[in-house]
């Protein structure tokens, strides 16, 4: 049923007005936050935890006392209007706050600003069932999810419904949860709780409201940006999607916005769906302004998100309550541990998709703790480098920001092609922003992401005393990871259920992070091209001029390892991002084929018409070489491939 009852709504509202009967509009005001991650005080340009001195300098944002300030703002802006305020899910973990009080505190600020529904974000799960339960008997507000659907023995059954109804200025308002498909793999649920598909949840606590004669619908989701346009907002019946996961800025005036607010979406039932996301870490409060005609129709919807700058006063009693709470944790919080030289960047967008400064540093200091157990390898998540560090002092408080989860470092052993399988779980989702994307050391990769999920992973080598050697498939290497990881998280089954001699109790991360940054104090950040991109290309007219990219010297011959089991399966996207096209590098000089056929091993740079250019004379004769080898993408030629080079 697609919109059938409101085209004969619609038919009759038509007629009505004909016979001079008229219905008003109703105009809603949605206020709206997502993914909090327990940033109970005020941040800084990087996220983390803003000090004293960048606060006297106005160089602050949200925090809750902010949040508190600005939403009781608009409250009274909206006097007499019709106001609702929803959480799309992820207060949990980000701060000492939430290590200290497990989500007490995040419900007690919660409460304070009255929230009318909050759906379950993933990290809400992080403590398991009985961490999310007693944030439930915390709160004041309804907590709803169509999607988490708890077992019989389960401490949550009975306490998230699928939906709630609102009555907001005489009319109902039907909010429908739902928490991302792979909560499982990314948070610990526990055995009791299955996490159902969201569209199917959705599609049927829908079809339950409209039963209820409720007409007009918001899905508040905790699935992603990306999810919300290509599956959510097409679901029939609902009129708006209100989301979170992805941390995504939507925006009408900041350059950086990943898309319009909101963001408009094609529903199959012929009409238009706003879809809004309010950025993260309480920065933004959501501002979405909709009227619906008398049918539920959505007529039109506008709005933007408001930053919660130095121009926003916090609020006193919040700020006094923060004192208080924090008093316990500040000894630990203001503890220096070591310096850096220049900033440290961790942000989702780089690590979540490349080599990023933070990743390099966490994987180091993982390798450089076990070093002496025999462990060569260090792969861990960039979806768990949580915050960037600022230039100068490190405090304790800031390696737990950036490592809030308590997770502990995991040492195992595991065969080569296991671990191109890992690698693979670890690009499978760069289009979406997965925190699964693999940060390495003691070993150096190259992907292509325009590639088929399974097959991304172009060259692998692992550091073999001072030098690389190719991985070797059939070979047993040693490994430290986290244990979230090493139990499955975030997709790495492989680890779960091909490790060797697994131990997964060592320190915490966050104090690994520490003593490294006291042991190399200061610290200079860096990246040092052990995760390289492969620019995807189409084939293209030749080039008739050579560049002189000196990096094309580099010898990159080293051969993808060839697995003998096939990669995890993993799901796949329905989009990919076009990657930029990288300059032509210089071909390495080579000997010219003036009678009898040779062999050329391609390197980094390599094109099929530099190569002719190289050794022809001419690059026009690039079809030459291309025939004699099955006529490969010119532009995309495998590094470590034995070429066919006919004679001239």
């Amino acid at each position: 049923m697609i919109r059938h009852l409101r085209t004969g709504l619609m038919t009759a509202s038509i007629l009505a007005l004909s016979s001079g009967a008229a219905f008003a509009d109703y105009e809603l005001n949605i206020l709206h936050i997502n993914d909090l991650h327990s940033r109970i005080e005020s941040i800084n340009k990087s996220d983390s935890t803003c000090s004293a001195e960048e606060e006297g300098k106005n160089e602050c944002f949200g925090g809750v006392a902010r949040l508190k300030t600005e939403i009781e703002r608009k409250r009274g802006e909206l006097t007499g209007k019709n106001v609702v305020l929803l959480n799309a899910g992820d207060n949990f973990q980000g701060s000492l706050f939430f290590t200290t009080y497990k989500g007490a505190a995040e419900a007690e600020f919660l409460n304070l600003m009255k929230f009318d529904a909050m759906t379950v974000g993933n990290h809400e799960f992080d403590e398991g069932e009985d961490g999310l339960t007693t944030f439930l008997d915390k709160v004041t507000f309804p907590v709803i999810s169509s999607n988490v659907l708890p077992g019989f023995k389960s401490k949550l059954k009975d306490r998230i419904k699928p939906s709630i109804v609102l009555d907001i200025g005489g009319q109902k308002i039907g909010v429908v949860g739902a928490v991302a498909n792979d909560t499982p793999e990314i948070s610990a649920p526990g055995d009791e709780v299955l996490i159902g598909l969201d569209v199917d949840t959705i599609a049927t606590a829908v079809q339950e409201l409209k039963a209820q004669g409720v007409n007009k619908i918001i899905a508040l989701t905790h699935v992603g940006y990306p999810r919300d346009l290509a599956v959510i907002a097409k679901i029939p019946d609902v009129d708006i999607v209100v989301g979170g996961h992805s941390h995504s800025l939507l925006s009408n005036t900041d350059e950086k916005a990943e898309g319009p607010y909101p963001t408009t979406v094609d529903n199959p039932g012929g009409y238009k769906v706003p879809v809004v996301q309010a950025g993260s870490y309480s920065k933004y409060l959501g501002d979405l302004v909709v009227n619906f005609d008398d049918n539920g129709i959505v007529k039109s919807a506008k709005g933007d998100p408001i930053l919660l700058d130095s121009k926003v006063k916090p609020d006193e009693t919040v700020l006094a309550r923060i004192k208080e709470l924090g008093k316990p944790i500040e000894d630990l919080k203001t503890k220096i541990i070591g310096k850096t030289e220049a900033a440290v960047d961790g942000t989702r967008e780089s690590c979540r998709a490349k080599e990023c400064e933070m990743g390099d540093l966490v994987a180091d200091a993982m390798l450089d703790r076990v070093k002496d157990q025999g462990v060569t390898i260090a792969i861990t998540n960039g979806g768990g480098l949580r915050a960037s560090i600022d230039a100068g002092d490190v405090s304790m408080g800031e390696a737990i920001t950036v490592l809030p989860f308590q997770n502990t470092v995991a040492t195992f052993q595991l065969k080569g092609a296991d671990i191109l399988t890992a690698l693979e779980n670890g690009l499978s989702q760069i289009e979406e922003g997965g925190g699964r994307f693999p940060q390495v050391a003691g070993m150096k990769f190259s992907f292509d992401k325009s590639k088929p999920v399974g097959s991304r992973v172009s060259v692998v080598e692992v550091k073999e005393g001072e030098a690389y050697a190719p991985l070797d498939a059939n070979k047993t290497y040693t490994l430290v990871s986290n244990n979230y990881m090493r139990n499955g998280g975030d997709g790495y089954s492989v680890f779960k259920a091909k490790a060797i001699n697994a131990y997964d109790y060592g320190p915490g991360l966050e104090t690994v992070l520490a003593d490294y940054l006291t042991a190399h104090n200061p610290y200079k950040p860096m990246t040092d091209g052990r995760i390289t991109e492969i620019a995807a290309a189409t084939p293209a007219e030749p080039s008739t001029q050579t560049s002189t990219d000196p990096a094309a010297n580099t010898d990159m011959a080293a051969k993808t390892v060839t697995p003998d089991t096939k990669p995890a399966e993993t799901t796949t996207t329905t989009e990919t991002a076009t990657p930029e096209t990288k300059p032509v590098a210089e071909t390495p000089a080579a000997t010219t084929p003036t009678s009898g056929e040779t062999k050329h091993v391609i390197v980094r740079g390599d094109t099929l018409w530099d190569l002719a250019k190289a050794l022809y004379g001419d690059a026009e004769l690039w079809k030459k070489i291309a025939e004699a080898n099955g006529n490969p993408v010119p532009e995309r030629l495998e590094i470590g491939t034995e070429l066919k080079i006919p004679a001239k």
